[in-house]
């Protein structure tokens, strides 16, 4: 065998990252961090939706958030942003925070445990298709 598991690399790019749970994600996006939801758009139909979360499906993502991407989003335009990716469950979305920190995005994290627990958390969702 050759090349390292998933559990391997999940491990690896999490201990790059602050990550946030549900009450910290809240508050870091009230003070003006981006939350970012990397969710396909069945998931999100299913699941439901954070209010004001910015919708960038993972594939592109790199893309969006690279400051020197002719592609990137006119609010990615520094290192510094303060940048909370989350998915369903908080798995994918730590590997996509340590991707934009790869990139030079020094303060990208996750939100750990995803869209599940901050509807746990009983912070506002939308609810589009649940």
């Amino acid at each position: 065998m050759s090349g390292r598991g998933i559990d391997a690399i999940l491990e690896e790019a999490r201990t790059r990252l602050d990550r946030l749970d549900a009450d910290q994600a809240r508050l870091a996006f009230a003070e003006g961090a981006v939350l970012v939801d990397i969710r396909p758009a069945a998931q999100r139909a299913l699941e439901g939706e954070i209010p004001g979360a910015l919708i960038v499906e993972r594939n592109v993502l790199e893309w969006r958030f690279d400051p020197r991407s002719d592609a990137r989003l006119a609010i990615a335009d520094r290192y510094d942003l303060p940048v909370i990716v989350f998915c369903s469950e908080g798995y994918t979305s730590s590997l996509a925070a340590a991707a934009l920190q790869e990139l030079g995005l020094f303060r990208a994290t996750d939100l750990a445990g995803g869209f599940k627990a901050w509807r746990a958390a009983g912070h506002p969702v939308s609810t589009l298709g649940a």
